[in-house]
């Protein structure tokens, strides 16, 4: 008897499908985040339809295109599941669509940065951090002091490098 395309499929029945040991899709799942089958009592696995559909796309990536471990799992962390999965069907239009997609989300995060880094908040005062006051005036370079010019594009330095930071600790 024959399985709905939408049925679950047991670690064996995907095997033999894709002409893999189970060995080798085990090893996967701990490689690829990606792949989560469901697990029963006795740790029975189940595959949905979607984590088969991946697991052809990166077989396909792996076997036929010749990719490592590292690079397929660069492309499913720049690209997504759907652009392997796309691959593994050979649906060329899709790839070409998410590739294009992605493409235009870098360019507008990149666009996004540039407006953010390198201006600060705030205007820089040199009172902020305790450099001195106001009313201080240039200082000779001799005397070992900054001028307030200095003063001021270190402190515009410094609220790059914060934004920076802050920008990192989102991405974490």
């Amino acid at each position: 008897m024959e399985k709905s395309p939408d049925a679950f499929r047991t670690i064996s029945e995907v095997a033999e499908e894709l002409d893999l040991p189970q060995h080798v899709l085990r090893f996967w799942e701990t490689r690829f985040s990606q792949i989560k089958p469901m697990k029963r009592g006795g740790g029975r696995r189940y595959y949905r339809p979607q984590d088969v559909e991946l697991i052809k796309g990166i077989r396909h990536m792996l076997y036929d295109q010749g990719y490592t471990i590292k690079g397929v799992q660069k492309l499913l962390r720049e690209n997504g599941n759907q652009f392997v999965i796309a691959i593994g069907r050979g649906d060329m239009a899709a790839v070409e669509a998410i590739a294009q997609q992605k493409l235009a989300e870098k360019n507008a995060a990149a666009s996004e940065e540039e407006l953010v880094i390198g201006k600060p908040k705030v205007k820089p005062r040199s009172r902020f951090f305790g450099l001195g006051r106001e009313e201080d005036g240039p200082v000779a370079a001799d005397d070992g002091r900054l001028s307030r010019d200095n003063r001021a594009l270190l402190q515009e330095t410094l609220f790059d490098l914060l934004e920076c930071k802050r920008l990192l600790d989102q991405v974490r």
